[in-house]
């Protein structure tokens, strides 16, 4: 028997996997109370929001999908809100900024985490708002023993905290210092925050309304009463940004009003037997069906072995990477209209012979360049600050700046959560939560939350597909994963990590699904990632040619990587993603659930 960090879990009620242990729990709580998926994902994505606050928050973001046996057909529910009214180039220019600041009001999206969580509990689920409320509500007001690296985030940004996020001082420190790891943390104005909200549910409940009509006055509630209007008020007070300016926000109440999470088709690829659904082009989804379908054309075919341990499959997965994240700059966005020469259907770029021609430009030397393609004959265009970033250099001090999780310099900085659950009943539901982090922007005491900097993934520059342009959707690197077969739900699957996190998931399907490893064992297996394009989060950043490996994987094979021509950075033999992954057996009805030790936060639970 192979060894792993911990058994893949089976049983038959239910299982949760998410990013750290409490959450997890939580889910399983509702599930043990005859809640299902949703009532469960639910409960542990408001658990996130409290114990990681240095990965996502209520001001954040939210992608989730859902399936099920009973309704099959992947749901994608959206929870990225769009760029505010008054987010326009022009306000940026007269600021005297050139490109979106990584942190601060005006780096902020209008919030979507809390409205598709209500949506999902709404239109999915069969539990009250109090019921799956209860969880997060009681560590909020009383408390949970925070994570070392919730005390080492806090203590990143303390001097910003001291001089300027006042605010975010009185809530995170203790006497002027970090909370110590293990202290036990509160945030008594989100659990009233929270208490409100279900004011609203309750009286509608009295008056006579459902169980969907008392989450529909909670969602009322949240979007245009006392938060939307302390979310106005705060930001017209200025802060410090990311490079030093201070500056208001421009989000109002009308903007958070506006917002409302929408449920939408999944994009689609057949795989090697499977259905994998990501989200639309406002993600970066479909860049992992493009390196899936790349990697079977290199290889020989769909039935062909890619063996993730050696030099010829890493560089071959490497190398598809660079082209399908190329095409992610030049093709993938929510910010140009159908009609537009950069306007793209997500099928020409799935469409067979396209990646064919694409995956004939992977050689057996690393490529240094970026290279877009050009679908159905258009040209494509990149940001022209996406071609004079290389080697940008990121502040290790600054954790505010940007989300990925491993920089070359090692710094961790802010970071996403994920969560999957699977039920007895055969519903699936895989969110990956993440902004409005402790380190995004400054805390909100009437409310206890801060808002998000999700901003920062857009363009100044106009005519883009990524492009700020108030009401669009920034192109979110959240990227949740829904497998079925024969039209049956059978896996979800995600992770934290910015731009890697389809890059980690590309691994874990291809060991998985492909190479026939267990959930777990996929997970434990080593991982590797590529910088080489443009990175999401401020400053913007390409490392041409890196590639950024496990040091498990072996001196020889790393040496291999090396002789073509790829820069390898050995970041140690535990470091790269956070993998998450529950799974069900349509034939038995086994349900089975699997987390990553990386961290050592990430936990399943299940029975």
């Amino acid at each position: 028997m192979t060894f792993t960090t911990r058994p893949t879990l089976t049983g038959t009620l239910g299982m949760v996997s998410s990013t750290h242990w409490i959450a997890s729990s939580t889910g399983m709580r509702m599930l043990e109370l005859d809640g299902n998926a949703a009532d469960a994902a639910v409960a542990a994505g408001f658990v996130l929001q409290v114990v990681e606050p240095h990965l996502n928050g209520p001001g954040g973001d939210l992608p989730l999908i859902v399936s099920s046996v009973q309704d099959p057909t992947p749901r994608v529910l959206c929870g990225q809100g769009p760029a505010p009214a008054g987010a326009t180039p022009e306000h940026f220019a007269q600021a005297g900024l050139d490109r979106v600041p990584g942190s601060g009001p005006l780096a902020t999206a209008v919030p979507g985490a809390v409205d598709a969580w209500f949506t999902l509990l709404r239109d999915r689920g069969t539990m009250s708002a109090r019921q799956v409320l209860e969880p997060a509500i009681h560590y909020a007001r009383h408390g949970h023993p925070i994570v070392p690296r919730v005390s080492s985030t806090i203590e990143s940004v303390r001097e910003l905290f001291t001089s300027d996020w006042h605010t975010s001082a009185e809530q995170w420190l203790i006497d002027g210092e970090a909370p110590a790891p293990g202290s036990i943390v509160t945030n008594p104005a989100w659990a009233h925050t929270l208490e409100r909200l279900l004011e609203a549910e309750r009286a509608a409940v009295q008056g006579g309304a459902s169980r969907e009509g008392g989450i529909d006055a909670v969602l009322r509630t949240w979007r245009q009463g006392f938060v939307a209007e302390a979310i106005g008020a705060f930001a017209q007070q200025a802060f410090r940004h990311s490079g030093g300016a201070v500056l208001p926000g421009v989000i109002t109440a009308q903007d958070v009003a506006g917002f409302e999470a929408t449920w939408e088709d999944a994009v689609t690829m057949q795989w090697r037997g499977h259905t994998i659904a990501k989200t639309g082009p406002w993600g970066q989804g479909p860049a992992l069906l493009q390196v899936l379908a790349m990697v079977d054309e290199v290889a020989g075919g769909p039935e062909a072995h890619v063996d993730l341990d050696t030099v010829e499959g890493l560089h071959t997965l490497v190398e598809a990477w660079k082209l399908a994240m190329a095409d992610r700059e030049a093709w993938l966005g929510d910010s140009v209209e159908e009609g537009s020469e950069l306007h793209v259907p997500v099928a020409e770029l799935l469409a067979a012979d396209y990646l064919a021609q694409r995956a004939a430009l992977i050689f057996e030397q690393a490529s240094r360049e970026l290279r877009p393609g050009s679908p159905g004959g258009r040209t494509p265009r990149l940001a022209a600050q996406a071609l004079h970033v290389e080697g940008a250099e990121v502040d290790p001090d600054d954790a505010t700046a940007g989300e990925p999780t491993v920089q070359r310099d090692g710094a961790t900085r802010g970071d996403t959560c994920h969560v999957d659950v699977v039920d007895r009943w055969g519903m699936l539901v895989s969110a990956t939560p993440s902004g409005g982090w402790l380190q995004s922007s400054p805390f909100i005491p009437e409310l206890g939350l801060a808002l998000g900097s999700r901003l920062q993934m857009m363009w100044l520059e106009q005519g883009l597909p990524s492009s700020l342009v108030p009401g669009a959707r920034p192109r979110t690197t959240l990227t949740p994963t829904m497998v079925l077969r024969d039209g049956i739900p059978v896996l979800a699957c995600g992770t934290p990590g910015g731009d890697q996190q389809d890059q980690w998931q590309s691994v874990f399907l291809l060991r998985h699904l492909a190479g026939g490893l267990g959930l777990q064992e996929a997970i434990d297996a080593p991982n590797v990632h590529t910088t080489s394009f443009p990175g999401s989060f401020h400053p913007r950043a390409s490392e041409p040619g890196v590639l950024v490996a496990e040091s498990r994987l072996g001196e020889s094979v790393l040496a291999g990587l090396r002789a073509r021509g790829h820069e390898v950075l050995d970041q140690g033999p535990w470091s790269l993603g956070r993998m998450c992954a529950v799974a069900r057996d349509p034939e038995t009805g086994v349900l089975s659930g699997a987390a990553n030790p990386r961290g050592m936060q990430g936990y399943a639970v299940g029975r």
